[in-house]
């Protein structure tokens, strides 16, 4: 795993109350599992969008919404009580990507251009 951010630059970033100080060191660990499972090139450098979602993804980490639990297996359900019923269909591998998430990726973006490769010529 690539050491992306740390706690200070996420408390330098978001202010330090962006979590309860306990939380903190799990949270970036998270943040630097998820944003090393993506396809980043090798900086020298660390830019400074990438640190920012790092941030971000830290802070959605801390409130429980970047790894939960998830039923899979499951594509249908219903419930029934007092003769009115409910039903549900959804994909087995569906989830909510959070407003954090969404913002770090698209900070991300330029950096996760598969397959683009800079020529330099001589």
């Amino acid at each position: 795993m690539t050491e992306y951010i740390t706690i200070a630059q996420v408390d330098g970033l978001l202010g330090s109350a962006w979590t309860a100080e306990d939380k903190k060191a799990r949270a970036v660990l998270m943040a630097n599992v998820w944003l090393s499972a993506k396809p980043l090139p090798a900086f020298e450098e660390v830019p400074a969008a990438v640190v920012q979602a790092g941030a971000e993804i830290a802070r959605e980490a801390a409130t429980g919404a970047l790894y939960r639990a998830t039923e899979t297996g499951v594509l249908s359900k219903s419930v029934e009580a007092g003769g009115v019923s409910s039903s549900k269909t959804f994909s087995a591998t569906a989830r909510t990507v959070t407003a954090g998430e969404s913002f770090a990726l698209a900070l991300l973006a330029p950096y996760l251009s598969a397959g683009q490769i800079r020529l330099v010529r001589g």
